[in-house]
């Protein structure tokens, strides 16, 4: 039986009642709700009664039992989150220390360990995988993966165990809803998860001082975002007003768009509200070619030719970065993390703003390419439900802290306003998608398709010119 998300008033102090939150997995919880509801109500009785009465401890959060009544025991288990990243520190916050003692909880609760541990590097990880799942071993791994075409291959293989088998996940909770689990679906098979928010990918960073001199004020595109009208038609109009020749010798001094080409146009179609392939009752399905797709790649286009900086001969293919640091350019199209990393020394204050809605679009959009969760397929069910039941523990909001975007933090350390965090990457993470091209081997739209786009050759024309090769390589992935 499926654990509901429970929610319980317990005794935090004598004085004070808080709420807590937690969504579990397995059988009922009957038990274990008795008794908050119990210490809820002994801690509101008033003196007399509490000092005739025992206080008996109550624990702050639900404690899941199996339809027995028993309470759930992984027997020891040793579970690790095995990824290339992961780096062990002490709690330095009060959210931190939350997370630690609830994390603590769980594992003395219900007799398991769980850590995160860095073992494959990021080349390794599909082919560490692959021959880890094909070949078995007496570990309790959580896989964290990549994106890759070989994943495609290794759920063909049964080499990821299949997530909707196992009760104890329930993909209907909201912190599933970053679309990985419908990423790694076929059919009603699901084989990866992710049970943490989205990472804010695309964006537009603006430079405050190149608009403000323009006569552009650059809080209005938080306003803009806000109120729905930071739009293609609004953000042409901007690059229109901040292209120019400043000292009139006949050369732009700053244009209005620094980018590449191959991040510009695939964020167009993004926002557009299409792909270059998505699935549709599950298999893949090729779109470059509808009607949203074709409209975003030729306004695109025009957006090049009309705004892109003009680069010094010579310069390195990566310039459009150095244009936007250096004054040259007043939007640069690209990801969120460059505010802590290439821009973090920029002398001109920035903003940061989604990518602008096209005509087709119902709302702002954020195309995520974020890292999976996979259990092998060599497990038996009852190893990877242990292992699937920890990890849902492990990944649950914290008691108290259940409407905190924890996410938000790191950010805020990198970006130089509280707009680019708290309305543009909010409506980013809130409208993260996934898109499927990563997923199919042999398909890459860079070389396939967008570097061959030019001014003798039309987005519809490279499209039809591709068309046959990618429908052949999308019917041997749909087999």
């Amino acid at each position: 039986m499926k654990m509901k998300s429970v929610k319980r008033l317990i005794a935090a102090t004598l004085a004070t009642v808080m709420t807590v939150g937690l969504a579990g997995c397995g059988g009922d919880n009957a038990a274990s709700n008795d008794a908050s509801t119990s210490g809820a109500a002994d801690a509101n009785t008033g003196d007399a009664a509490q000092e005739s009465t025992p206080t008996e401890e109550v624990s702050p959060y639900p404690v899941l039992k199996d339809a027995d009544g028993n309470v759930y025991d992984l027997g020891g288990m040793e579970i690790i989150i095995r990824d290339w990243f992961a780096v062990e520190k002490e709690p330095e916050t009060a959210y931190e220390q939350a997370q630690k003692d609830y994390r603590d909880w769980i594992q003395e609760t219900y007799n398991f360990t769980i850590k995160e541990q860095a073992i494959s590097g990021w080349g390794d990880v599909p082919a560490d995988f692959i021959n880890y799942a094909s070949t078995g071993g007496e570990e309790n791994y959580v896989f964290t993966l990549r994106p890759d075409p070989s994943m495609v291959e290794a759920m063909g293989q049964g080499l990821m165990k299949d997530l909707s088998k196992l009760d104890c996940l329930d993909f209907s909770e909201d912190k599933w809803s970053n679309g990985v689990h419908e990423f790694y679906a076929v059919g009603d098979s699901i084989y990866a998860m992710r049970g943490i928010d989205a990472e804010p990918r695309d964006g537009v960073y603006f430079n405050k001082r190149l608009l403000t001199e323009a006569g552009i004020n650059p809080d209005d595109i938080y306003k803009w975002v806000q109120d729905g009208t930071w739009t293609w038609d609004k953000f042409e109009e901007c690059c229109k007003t901040v292209h120019r020749d400043t000292d009139a010798d006949g050369v732009i001094d700053v244009a209005g768009l620094a980018t590449m080409t191959s991040y510009f146009y695939a964020h167009a179609i993004y926002s557009n509200g299409s792909d270059y392939i998505t699935k549709k009752d599950g298999k893949f399905v090729n779109v470059v070619e509808s009607e949203a797709s074709m409209e975003a790649l030729n306004w695109a286009v025009d957006m090049v030719n009309n705004y892109l900086g003009v680069y010094p001969e010579g310069s390195n293919w990566d310039y459009f970065y150095t244009a936007f640091i250096n004054g040259e350019a007043a939007f640069l199209d690209d990801q969120a993390y460059l505010a802590g990393d290439k821009l973090k020394d920029m002398v001109d204050d920035f903003g940061f703003a989604p990518l602008p809605k096209g005509p087709k679009a119902t709302d702002y959009t954020c195309v995520v390419s974020d890292n999976m969760y996979a259990i092998p397929g060599c497990y038996d069910d009852q190893k990877a439900w242990n292992i699937a039941f920890a990890y849902n523990l492990y990944t649950e909001p914290i008691p108290g802290y259940e409407d905190f975007a924890a996410w938000k933090n790191d950010y805020y350390q990198k970006f130089r306003d509280l707009e680019s965090v708290d309305i543009s990457l909010v409506e980013m993470v809130d409208n993260a998608r996934v898109t499927y091209h990563s997923l199919v081997p042999g398909i890459d739209v860079n070389s396939d398709f967008v570097w061959g786009i030019n001014a003798e050759k039309t987005p519809a024309q490279k499209a039809e010119e591709i068309r046959d090769t990618w429908q052949a390589l999308i019917d041997e992935a749909n087999k």
